[in-house]
């Protein structure tokens, strides 16, 4: 039981220490001008162009590292800042949102299968705590809610490995486009894919994280039935 205590500490201690890692990155490279002069914007919407895609939108979001790709009403949704900077972190930003576009459009299994699957987990997400929580206290009693809140988590927890496919195949297809478009230079393109690298590296402890407390609550389970 220790052991899952201090695993649970060292996973939530390399997630801040990513965190930190990834910030101080798009931070130390949104201060780099891109020689090519274009802004995020105007980045996603070559990208987009330039795959043939015309149904998808270019939008501005408030917030700081709020980008995503939203597939539901088709629209690219940049921050404030990477919709109209003109830096590496920016122009990696840009195209690896536009990346998740590409993938939409040509069907990505990885990406299909976790669209799939949003519906089952948000209704997951919502009760899934509560029934962990009744499953622990009355586990002397009958193993059965925590079994459903261990299903449950176990949704989520592939979920989180689906994702990574997903945002790795995302990252690949935008660093060979700007490179291959001459949107950045050779020192840019090592910029864009570092900050690329700590991103991905996010939902790696996360999934990682993930599957550590979902071997916990097993770990609860079978214990009771031993």
């Amino acid at each position: 039981m220790i052991g899952i205590y201090f695993i649970g500490i060292v996973f939530m201690l390399v997630s801040m220490g990513v965190s930190y890692r990834l910030k101080s990155k798009f931070k130390e490279y949104s201060q780099t001008p891109l020689s090519s002069g274009l802004s995020g914007r105007e980045i996603a919407e070559m990208m987009l162009a330039d795959n043939g895609i015309t149904d998808v939108r270019v939008i501005s979001v408030a917030g700081r590292l709020t980008d995503h790709y939203n597939p539901q009403d088709k629209t690219v949704n940049l921050s404030e800042y990477v919709f109209e900077a003109r830096s590496a972190a920016a122009a990696a930003v840009a195209a690896h949102e536009c990346g998740h576009a590409v993938q939409h459009a040509k069907a990505y299994t990885f990406l299909k299968f976790r669209s799939a699957m949003v519906p089952a987990l948000s209704i997951a997400s919502r009760y899934m705590q509560w029934i962990i929580l009744i499953g622990i206290l009355m586990l002397q009693t009958t193993p059965v809610p925590l079994a459903i809140g261990v299903a449950l988590f176990g949704l989520t927890t592939i979920f989180s490995f689906v994702t990574l496919p997903v945002e790795f195949d995302a990252s690949k297809r935008a660093l060979a486009w700007i490179d291959r478009r001459g949107v950045v230079t050779a020192q840019e393109h090592g910029m864009a894919k570092d900050a690329l690298k700590w991103a991905a590296l996010t939902y790696v402890v996360a999934a990682l994280g993930s599957l550590a407390t979902l071997l916990y609550y097993v770990s609860l389970l079978m214990g009771r039935r031993d």
